[in-house]
């Protein structure tokens, strides 16, 4: 049940990615802009060449070993908190850093850049599956904080 659990959070994640930047990369050209809520939420087609929030641009394989290295490491935790208590919050966050890895690590592959969209203008434009990674890495960040219980 749990590795069910687990790929279908990863299908989930990678197929909106995968539509949302065919979507923003069908409807804008590179740096165009729209409007969500002015000043707030914009949609800006732009080309990241690095990590998140574009640093480390163009550094070539290492963005091609880190995604590998983490499926190993996710696929091991999974199997490891397989019966544990939580087990099923530390999955679900584990499919989602994972989907989200896959799903830059697509756009490295055939493009050669990650598309980003998400322009809050506050925060460098990001997208589905960076959002995806953050929210997995913030659940597991909350569990591994004890409760102060008295």
């Amino acid at each position: 049940m749990d590795i069910a659990l687990f790929l279908a959070g990863v299908l989930a994640v990678v197929g909106i990615d995968r539509l949302s930047k065919a979507f923003f990369a069908h409807l804008l050209s590179l740096n165009e802009s729209i409007t969500l809520i002015k000043g707030v939420v914009h949609f800006t087609l732009v080309h990241n060449t690095g990590i998140a929030f574009g640093l480390f641009k163009d550094c070539g394989a290492v963005f091609f070993v880190i995604p590998l290295i983490l499926t190993g490491l996710l696929i091991y935790n999974v199997y490891y908190y397989r019966d544990r208590e939580y087990s099923r919050t530390y999955i679900m966050a584990f499919s989602l850093i994972l989907g989200g890895a896959i799903g830059n690590l697509i756009d490295r592959i055939f493009l050669g850049y990650v598309v980003d969209f998400i322009d809050l203008r506050v925060w460098p434009v990001f997208n589905v599956a960076d959002s995806a990674i953050t929210v997995g890495a913030v659940i597991i960040l909350l569990k591994c904080i004890p409760s102060s219980s008295k």
